[in-house]
């Protein structure tokens, strides 16, 4: 009986360690970003991580840290270098040090909407900005949404240029912001994302620009009494890997990955097309700020102003290119 009683505990053993299986990943991604998780960019990283590890059956698994709880952005592209971590998504303004040429997405007034921009990122000119990262040991996966800027003043209303003539403006820090701003006559500020708040309320600044749900998450509305619909220009990230680490996925992995991205992506760009839409809608219902929106001969009004400043920017960024994204409209 004893017998009996080991050979099928001995049996069950085995049964249960054939029926289990191991969890052990054979590759970890470490994803560090700096948004909360109900962003866009915070619920496609989630996304990401879902799909992966379910497309390779748990031979990758990803680990996504929001919120900067690793990194800021530009710590994590150093620590990207060092493979401390293996994917980030910071904003194009964190690599336009070593990739002057990524400045062509500050440009006012380059895409005239999203299925405009979409078009220039997914080219052949899109898809070589993405590639001239590899530089500095990165290795550009995809375009990751924010959207297009909006602009906001708290004691004058804006519908054409010279409404903004001697105003301050909060910009990211960027050549081609400064040159924007100063085409129009207005003093652009270069000030940290965190301190807009404060600076709006004290009036540090008199205005800034953004994306809605930059404004909308941020409160900025709260301090500003009018906002312009201009989307005279954008916000986005680039989504990128080291690639040291890249090149050790062995290649039914790595196509693996590069489908996670693409699916991830058309994601993202639908959560942020939906989340500033709806938070437009909020910032109109609290009825802190007056919205207008630029009607076509204002519009025509700023671009003429503002693109002026193209040929600055000829040498950094390539006319050509800047002739291909403006092509691409037609």
């Amino acid at each position: 009986m004893r017998l009996k009683t080991l050979c099928i505990g001995m049996m069950a053993v085995f049964l249960l360690s054939v029926a289990v299986p191991s969890f052990a990943a054979d590759y970890t991604i470490k994803f560090s970003h700096v948004v909360a998780v109900d962003t866009p960019k915070g619920q496609a990283a989630n996304k990401f991580k879902k799909l992966v590890e379910k497309r390779t059956d748990g031979r990758v698994m990803v680990e996504v840290y929001p919120n900067a709880s690793l990194y800021s952005d530009r710590e994590a592209i150093e620590a990207l270098q060092m493979n401390s971590i293996q994917m980030a998504c910071p904003s194009f303004s964190k690599f336009t040090g070593f990739v002057p040429e990524l400045q062509i997405f500050d440009l006012p007034f380059l895409f005239e909407d999203r299925d405009h921009l979409y078009k220039f990122m997914d080219s052949s000119v899109g898809q070589e900005l993405l590639n001239m990262v590899k530089k500095q040991n990165l290795k550009g996966l995809a375009y990751w949404d924010n959207g297009f800027k909006q602009i906001s003043l708290k004691d004058t209303p804006i519908r054409v240029p010279e409404d903004v003539a001697g105003k301050k403006f909060r910009i990211m820090s960027s050549k081609v912001l400064e040159a924007q701003f100063k085409a129009v006559d207005a003093s652009p500020q270069v000030l940290p994302f965190s301190e807009v708040y404060s600076a709006l309320q004290q009036g540090v600044v008199d205005g800034q620009e953004n994306t809605i749900s930059n404004i909308y998450t941020k409160k900025f509305h709260e301090v500003q009494n009018y906002l312009t619909l201009s989307n005279h220009g954008y916000l986005g990230y680039m989504l990128v890997t080291n690639q040291m680490f890249w090149n050790k996925l062995p290649s039914d992995l790595q196509d693996t990955i590069l489908e996670c991205v693409e699916d991830a992506t058309k994601y993202e760009r639908k959560k942020a097309k939906e989340l500033n839409m709806s938070q437009l809608e909020k910032i109109r219902d609290s009825g802190e700020v007056e919205i207008h929106e630029l009607t076509d001969k204002e519009r025509q009004a700023w671009q003429k102003e503002m693109q002026e400043i193209y040929p600055e920017f000829y040498d950094v960024i390539g006319e050509q290119r800047i002739q291909k994204a403006l092509d691409l409209a037609e």
